[in-house]
């Protein structure tokens, strides 16, 4: 007997080892790249690759550090790191429905019983039983239903993954934004004092004129001046507080208190080369949010599959050994051995429509993934061209403007040296001034802008990054 429930744990276990194993959904992906474009719109080039150093192409060790620093302090990640390992662990969990269950128990029973006599004696025993036993029940996934449901469940596992690899390479691209929003605010208020002085000077020289009644020297222009030399403090102030905002923000991102203790001392640097565009059938197989697109739609055709199987009947095995004693101390006696085999089928008849209706929300929960990555890729394929047009006139932007600058500096020059000598009122000199001003402003916005458009070209085609531990 012992032998036989030897032979019966071995035999259910035997059968739940032969089910296939779980494989990931095939990707989906096929149709949509067919109908990609074959090249850029807005660029012809077609360099294949992908630039996984572009956030050290830009030369700033303090921007690398800042980096690595949040990659493993920012709250937001690490949530989204604890959001994969659950995912890992629901993907696990799914499989464990086709795998056979393994219990086991000891039980204790004591019964009275009485029996009646003739004409009121009555008569009782006590009985003592006590029983052990293994038992195992397995479901024969003989459809396929539980593996779909597995393979929607490591599809899903699969997405929450490129969530994350979207949320780190997301997090990169606002810290190097903000960064650079930090070295703009630095130049700007060098640049906003800079003004302020010759603001100054200006007010003292008008003023002076003003007072020996020359020629050139009315109150207006006086008035004018110190209008000009009011808005460059309050220009000074803005850009001062806009630094001391943007430090937090950095500090937050990089997930350090935001007590404004940073320091940049370095201004913008220049852009590095643009990366490789490439295809953008390629942009289908490598950008993390049109890949976790892709994995819920799979999920969702697998739940779809699960549905539809739920109809069909379902086939359970069971089967148990132990021993059944009246005393305690022989209940692993294996003499008492008692064991069982069944088997059963059960078929759903009646469900009052829950079935059907199950399997319409999967299939309308397939189609609105099916729609969503659609808009994913829409979008990534309109963020790359819209990247790459803007690439292509920020350089001729930059250098018409850094023309501009320099003549309105040239011209700000000659309108002093015009003034002192009397040949121009101090309208034209003021004129001349704020020209410099706002010019000089100006390029280092355009130069902020230039490498922002830059950051987001490499997001809009799917740029990772390596850290040092991973070069």
């Amino acid at each position: 007997m012992r032998s036989c429930r030897v032979a019966l744990v071995l035999l259910v276990l035997a059968l739940a080892l032969t089910g296939c194993v779980t494989r990931s959904p095939e990707s989906r992906m096929k149709g949509l790249s067919s109908g990609a474009p074959k090249s850029w719109s807005a660029s012809k080039a077609a360099r294949t690759g992908i630039d996984r150093d572009w956030i050290r192409r830009f030369g700033d060790a303090g921007l690398v550090t800042l980096v690595e620093e949040a990659m493993l302090n920012n709250p937001d990640l690490r949530v989204s790191s604890e959001r994969v390992r659950r995912a890992e662990a629901i993907a696990r969990l799914s499989g464990t429905g086709r795998k056979p269950q393994l219990s086991g128990q000891v039980t204790g029973l004591l019964q009275q019983r009485r029996f009646p006599g003739f004409p009121i004696r009555l008569d009782s025993n006590t009985a003592e039983v006590y029983g052990a036993s293994l038992d195992v029940t397995w479901e024969m996934d003989l459809w396929g239903r539980l593996r779909a449901s597995e393979g929607a469940a490591i599809a899903e596992q699969q997405a929450q993954l490129r969530d994350h690899q979207a949320a780190r390479v997301s997090l990169a691209g606002q810290l190097a934004k903000v960064w650079f929003m930090l070295g703009e605010t630095g130049e700007q208020i060098i640049l906003a004092r800079a003004a302020l002085e010759v603001r100054e000077k200006t007010v003292i020289s008008i003023r002076e004129r003003f007072g020996a009644a020359l020629e050139g020297g009315l109150a207006s222009q006086l008035r004018l001046a110190e209008t000009d030399l009011a808005s460059s403090r309050a220009v000074l102030a803005r850009w001062e507080g806009e630094r001391a905002r943007v430090i937090r923000q950095i500090e937050l991102l990089a997930g350090r208190y935001p007590d404004g203790s940073l320091l940049n001392q370095k201004g913008l640097p220049k852009p590095p080369e643009a990366p490789p565009a490439g295809l953008p059938s390629e942009l289908l197989l490598r950008r993390p949010d049109i890949l976790a697109a892709e994995r819920r739609y799979a999920a969702a055709g697998k739940n779809l599959e699960a549905a539809k199987l739920a109809r069909y009947p379902s086939f359970t095995l069971t089967g148990g050994t132990g021993t059944t004693t009246s005393a305690l101390e022989k209940v692993l006696d294996s003499r008492f051995g008692i064991w069982s085999l069944a088997g059963g089928v059960m078929q759903p008849l009646v469900s009052g429509g829950r079935l059907r209706q199950e399997e319409r929300i999967a299939g309308h929960d397939e189609e609105v993934a099916l729609r969503q990555l659609q808009g994913i890729v829409l979008r990534a394929f309109g963020e790359v061209e819209q990247a790459l047009v803007a690439e292509k006139f920020f350089a001729s932007r930059e250098q018409s403007v850094a023309e501009s600058a320099r003549s309105a500096r040239e011209a700000a020059e000659a309108a002093i040296q015009d003034f002192a000598d009397g040949a121009v009122d101090a309208l034209v000199l003021l004129a001349a001034q704020d020209r410099q001003i706002q010019t000089a402003f100006q390029l280092v916005s355009l130069r902020r802008a230039r490498l922002e458009n830059r950051i987001n070209l490499h997001l809009a085609l799917g740029g990772d990054f390596k850290l040092r531990a991973e070069r």
